[in-house]
């Protein structure tokens, strides 16, 4: 099986906290996030809904991928997410992981 490297947002509320994290496990990264098994930023600040992912094909190009994003200003972050996902639905929990 191929493996798959994914490069996702997680905010607490439209328009909210965000934060851009990379990951080989998309649905078990999220699951994490939602349930606060790890100490850190995410749960400091109730970061629990995934409103942005993209896959990519190496562990290098997604890496690349979050350092670039997590440069942007906060209004490209925000364009990013709105071009996919205008409402701000939690992609997790509507199947897409």
């Amino acid at each position: 099986m191929e493996k798959r490297y994914w490069v996702y947002i997680v905010t607490d509320k439209p328009f909210g906290t965000l934060y851009i994290g990379v990951t080989s496990d998309l649905s078990r990264r999220v699951y994490e996030h939602k349930n606060g098994l790890y100490k850190g930023f995410t749960k400091t600040y109730g970061l629990k809904m995934l409103v942005w992912c993209e896959e990519f094909q190496t562990a290098i190009e997604a890496i690349e991928a979050e350092k670039r994003i997590k440069k942007w200003k906060r209004n490209w972050k925000i364009d990013l997410i709105q071009k996919g996902n205008l409402k701000w639905r939690d992609l997790y929990e509507n199947g897409i992981s």
